[in-house]
Parts: structure tokens; C-alpha cells; sequence
């Protein structure tokens, strides 16, 4: 890891807790200006006191529910105003959800937060992106996507929903995404890498009523790794002198292995980007 990220500015979503929380301390404390997304203006203002405590250093913070279109675009328009420059985003925003809740823009919840949120931020911010190149998108997905396929006939839970099923579609998406980027990327100086960050003791997914609550809390004392550790592989892809110009590869664990085939069919990544194009240009239009 280098012991400086001076003049770089790191952008961190989902960041009030969690791996998210650690990345951006850790990354603070190597010296990068990090702006933090999280939807809670009060976590926002406590993480950033705890995290300027631990990095002797200010913190930006910019409120914004990432689940819904306009939500992204303001994070997005917030950014822009205090800089033209940009050289890591770490998409770590996401959750589970048990039950099927539509958006206010019509998208199933999970789909939204997971993938639609990570797509539209990333070309929202890839201008600046390109000017601090050489730069860095870290997409934060799962080893849930093992077992998932993508029915572009069910994207949306509307035939048929299971929650693990829903997620692990959206974590596939986060891969299929990230692997399209990379190749539409290629020669511009902006990387784009994947990872599993293990099954991490967090609150993620604590949302979904008292006894999914206290069954995931249990099961987090267990057998689930710390945020600290399960945050190691988002801070060496934004730090690390060692993926400098490494694009397109998954992680876990801090090196680079094989996802499922599944990930790599390109016709898939191609349809699900179009997709992904049209459902955001059409709420842009309905706004």
C-alpha cells in the first residue's frame, strides 16, 4: 500500500458504515480528498467526524438516496460543483431486500441500488474521470453472483420474486457492467475492476424485519469476517501501485481470479448496457 494519495480525489458510496466506512477512513488517512455518499444526513455528519478524527483531515460529504435516478444525478451534479477532477470512485452502495419494493421510478429495489445506481453514477462522472486519468472505477459486487443468470424478461422481480435471486442478478449485473466498461474504456487511462469483499459483519441487509434482523446479526458474530478485512480489497484497488493500468478483472481477497462464466458473455453485457441506457434516459425524460 503507499503511505500517500496526496492530490487525488476519491469518491466512496454507501459509506456510513461498513466496508464503505473503512474504505473511505483508510483512503483518508492515506491523504486523498474523499467526498462520502450515504442517505443520512446524521450518519453522514457523524462518519465524517469519525473519520477527520482518524485522518487529521476535512471530509466531504454529499447526502443522496442512490436507489432512485434523480437521487444519483443530484449526488452527481453536487460533486461537479467542487471538482473537475476525479481518480477513484468506489461503487459500494447497495443492499438485499426480502420483499419486492418498487422505486419511485418503477424499478425493483434491488436492481436499482445495485446496478442502476452504479451505471448512472459512473457516466454522470466519467468526464472527470477522464481528467484525472490516469483513474480508477471499483465496482463492489458479490460471490452471490455465482449462481445467478440474468432474465432480461424478469429484470424487475414483476413475474417472479426470491430476494437471494434478485441479488445475486443484480451482483452478476455489477460484473457484466464492469467487464463492458473496461472494454469501452480500453486506451483512455480509466480502469474498471470488480470484487467480492467476503461475507463481511455489517448492517447490510438489516432491513428486511425483526427476525431476518437478529438471524443475520447472529450469523455475522460467527462466521462473518470484519468490515476492516472485508474492506481490504476496495482499498488496494484504489491505492495499490500494483493494479495501476489493470482493467477488467475481479477480485477477492486482493487478487485477481475467475468469475463465472456467466459474467463474460458479452451479448448479455452488451443488451443489459442498452437496457440500462434506455431505463435511464426514459426517467430523464419523465422528470
Amino acid at each position: 500500500m503507499p503511505s500517500s494519495l496526496q492530490g487525488k480525489t476519491i469518491l466512496v458510496t454507501g459509506a456510513t458504515n461498513g466496508i464503505g466506512l473503512v474504505t473511505a477512513r483508510e483512503l483518508a488517512k492515506m491523504g486523498a480528498q474523499v467526498t462520502i455518499v450515504g442517505r443520512s444526513a446524521g450518519k453522514c455528519a457523524a462518519v465524517a467526524r469519525e473519520i477527520e478524527a482518524a485522518a487529521g483531515a476535512p471530509l466531504e460529504v454529499i447526502v443522496g438516496d442512490l436507489s432512485v435516478m434523480e437521487g444519483v444525478r443530484q449526488v452527481a451534479k453536487t460533486f461537479r460543483e467542487k471538482h473537475s477532477q476525479l481518480h477513484v470512485l468506489v461503487n459500494n452502495a447497495g443492499g438485499m431486500f426480502t420483499r419486492r419494493v418498487l422505486t419511485t421510478d418503477g424499478l425493483e429495489y434491488t436492481f436499482a441500488l445495485n446496478h442502476i445506481n452504479y451505471f448512472l453514477l459512473t457516466g454522470l462522472l466519467l468526464d472527470l474521470l477522464n481528467a484525472g486519468a490516469p483513474s480508477r472505477i471499483i465496482n463492489v459486487s458479490s460471490i452471490a453472483h455465482e449462481k445467478a443468470k440474468i432474465d432480461f424478461d424478469n429484470l424487475q422481480g414483476q413475474k417472479r420474486f426470491i430476494g437471494l435471486e434478485a441479488y445475486g442478478q443484480s451482483k452478476l449485473a455489477n460484473l457484466l457492467f464492469t467487464y463492458e466498461l473496461a472494454r469501452r474504456l480500453e486506451g483512455t487511462g480509466v480502469t474498471a475492476n470488480a470484487l467480492h469483499p467476503g461475507v463481511v459483519a455489517t448492517g447490510f441487509a438489516r432491513n428486511n424485519g425483526p427476525i431476518y434482523n437478529v438471524g443475520t446479526w447472529i450469523a455475522g458474530q460467527l462466521f462473518f469476517r470484519s468490515p476492516e478485512r472485508g474492506a481490504e480489497t476496495s482499498i488496494y484497488l484504489a491505492s495499490s501501485p500494483e493494479v495501476e493500468g489493470v482493467s477488467g478483472k475481479y477480485f477477492v481477497d486482493c487478487q485477481a481470479v475467475p468469475s463465472r462464466p456467466q459474467s463474460y458473455d458479452r451479448p448479455a453485457a452488451e443488451k443489459l448496457w442498452q437496457v440500462s441506457l434506455e431505463l435511464t434516459e426514459k426517467a430523464r425524460q419523465n422528470n
